[in-house]
Order: C-alpha cells, then sequence, then structure tokens
C-alpha cells in the first residue's frame, strides 16, 4: 500500500499519465477493500458489542476526533449519559440515544473517537466506521479551534471506507456481460476518462465485457466507485462545537460555509438550528393515519424515507399483511389533486398527508 502511495505522489498528473494513474488508483481501491473486509476463517472471540440495533425511523451518527463534545452534545440533545471526561478516548463503545421531533423518533449514535489510518484497520476504526455506514446522516463534530485539519482527515478516512458525503452517485451505467468485450459510450466530452483508461481500470477488476455509459464528466475515481459498487452516498453536516470560546465576527464567517452548524455543545447554544438542520438532510416524510368517521390523529405519524412514500411503502412499514387485504386509499394533502382523493397502492405520498386505508 505504501509503495502504491509513493508511486501516485511520484507520477506526475497530465494527460500522458492519467491512464497510469488511474490504473494505480484501481489497484488502491482494491487493496483497500481486501483491508476492510475481514478475511474468512475461523471466527475468533466476539469480543465486546458494538453495533447497535436500529431503532426509530432515522439514524445519525456523530463522528469525530477524540474530545470534541460528541458525549457532550448527545447526553444535552437527547438526555443520555454517554461517559464524558477531559481526556481523550472516553467514548469506547457505540452510545445511543433517542430523541423525538416533528413526531419522529431519531436514533443518534455517539461512536468513539476516530483516529488517522482507521481505515487501514487502526485502533476501533474499522467497527466506528462500519456502524457509520449504516447511519442515514453524519454529523461530523470538530473543535472550532482547529477545524480544518480534523475535517480533512476525517473526511480521508471516511471517503477510504466508500462513505460519499453530500454526493450523488456518479451518473454512470455499468452492466457486466458475458462476451462482446468492452462496450464504452460517453454521451458528453470527457476532461479525464477515455477508451483506453476505462478499459486498463477494468482489466484490473477482471472484467473484459461490460457495457459503460458515461453520462457526465466522470473521474477514474468515479468509475472506480461504479465498479467497486459497495459505495454509500449520505448527507453530512459539520458541526462546529465550542464556539464560546471565538469571537462574534468570526461566527459571522462560520455562518456562511455551506452544510455547517456552528453549536456550543456545554451551553446547548444554536441547538434548535442543528435539529432543523438534521430534519432538513434527513427528508422524512410524515403520514398521519386516520380512522374511518374519527379526527386524523397527528401526535403520532408514520414516518417514511423520502426515497420510499408510495402507498405500498406506507402499508409494509406498518405491517407486510396489510397489502393483501388493501381495496384502496384515500388521502388528503399536497400529493393529491382533491381532497379526498382515492388511489391505488402506487400512489406517492409527500410529507403530512393524511391517509385512510379501505380493505377488500
Amino acid at each position: 500500500l505504501v509503495t502504491f502511495l509513493a508511486n501516485m505522489a511520484r507520477t506526475q498528473k497530465n494527460k500522458a499519465t492519467a491512464h497510469h494513474l488511474g490504473l494505480l488508483k484501481a489497484r488502491l481501491a482494491k487493496l483497500r477493500r481486501e483491508l476492510i473486509t475481514p478475511k474468512g476463517g475461523s471466527g475468533g472471540g466476539t469480543g465486546e458489542g458494538f453495533d447497535v440495533a436500529k431503532t426509530g425511523d432515522a439514524r445519525v451518527g456523530f463522528v469525530g476526533f477524540p474530545s470534541v463534545g460528541k458525549s457532550t452534545l448527545l447526553s444535552n440533545l437527547a438526555g443520555v449519559y454517554s461517559e464524558v471526561a477531559a481526556y481523550e478516548f472516553t467514548t469506547l463503545t457505540t452510545v445511543p440515544g433517542v430523541i423525538r421531533y416533528k413526531g419522529a423518533k431519531i436514533q443518534l449514535l455517539d461512536l468513539p473517537g476516530i483516529i488517522e489510518g482507521a481505515k487501514d484497520g487502526k485502533g476501533r476504526g474499522r467497527q466506528v466506521i462500519a456502524v457509520a455506514r449504516t447511519c442515514n446522516l453524519i454529523l461530523i463534530v470538530l473543535d472550532v479551534l482547529k477545524p480544518l485539519l480534523h475535517k480533512k482527515l476525517i473526511e480521508h478516512e471516511l471517503e477510504g471506507f466508500g462513505i460519499r458525503l453530500n454526493k450523488q452517485p456518479p451518473n454512470i451505467g455499468f452492466k457486466k456481460k458475458d462476451k462482446g468485450g468492452i462496450n464504452f459510450t460517453a454521451t458528453c466530452a470527457q476532461s479525464e476518462l477515455d477508451a483506453e483508461t476505462v478499459k486498463s481500470i477494468l482489466a484490473e477488476y477482471k472484467i473484459h465485457n461490460a457495457d459503460i455509459t458515461l453520462r457526465s464528466d466522470s473521474t477514474a475515481d468515479d468509475l472506480i466507485d461504479v465498479v467497486e459498487g459497495n459505495r454509500v452516498y449520505i448527507p453530512c453536516i459539520y458541526v462546529l462545537n465550542k464556539i464560546d470560546q471565538i469571537s462574534i465576527e468570526e461566527l459571522d464567517i462560520i455562518y456562511k460555509v455551506p452544510h455547517t452548524v456552528p453549536i456550543s455543545a456545554h451551553h446547548r447554544w444554536n441547538f434548535d438550528d442543528l435539529l432543523e438542520r438534521m430534519w432538513d438532510y434527513l427528508r422524512l416524510v410524515r403520514i398521519y393515519t386516520k380512522p374511518k368517521g374519527q379526527l386524523p390523529d397527528y401526535t403520532s405519524p408514520v414516518v417514511l424515507p423520502n426515497d420510499r412514500t408510495s402507498v405500498e411503502d406506507f402499508c409494509m412499514k406498518i405491517h407486510k399483511n396489510l397489502i393483501k387485504e388493501f381495496k384502496y386509499a384515500l388521502v388528503w394533502g399536497s400529493s393529491v389533486k382533491h381532497n379526498p382523493q382515492k388511489v391505488g397502492k402506487d400512489h406517492v405520498m409527500e410529507d403530512e398527508d393524511v391517509i385512510q386505508l379501505v380493505k377488500k
């Protein structure tokens, strides 16, 4: 791994070497994956429990270096007691807490401090990031006095684990086939990838027959992400803690940085702004239920993720047998043209719609 990195650092970046760099990147991604996935074989001792059962409607992970105030933030937000002390590495396993916000139950996880080299298997880093991959939103907690260094390092660790923050999946079509060689098409001009580079990267993965369609200007890293196929795309908020230690002018500058919320965990400053931003990034959809002949129940909505909000998804969330008895539904709200509207199971609902199910 070290020789690869040295080789990449030595190589000049220009059109002639793009092909060589693409190859190195592909090899590096393969080595990293082998590092992360433990080898099969005799199972060792189970060790200390680390992963946490998923509860609630969404899961938010707090990631950060030791002693930036993650535990203080969690205990003040959720009223959960996570051991807090002024020395590093106080939290050693995942500490869960649950908050109710706008009717949704959101699980907060305080992940132990990430150290440099976690993605290469140092510290508890591997398990920390395995849990981080299952979150719907990641909060990177930074110390406002040394934010940039920490931010770069944590992003680098998470990227190495196939977690992409605040990004969309690359617009690349990739389909393996049995014969016919590599069929390469680009629908727009490419600054980095050409047919030769694509072929060599795929050859590194022992793929010699595939259809590749590039629908946007993509990099070698984008192609590797698509071929690896184990990347997760998670929204992220940078939480700058300890703002009680800086001046108002500095705070004004911080507020202009995208995806950033300044807070003070100790003094509980700006928590409402943080919760509101978390809600925006989670993009949850609340659906209220209405029993026949009664008013809708606005206290406990059924909360669905943004990409699965059809009536069928709603039924599955309550009970999987419900869909078998489903006849039609009446929906009130912004997703229908008139209130109430009779809809089938494929109708897609929007936030704060009201639904009444009619069974067979």
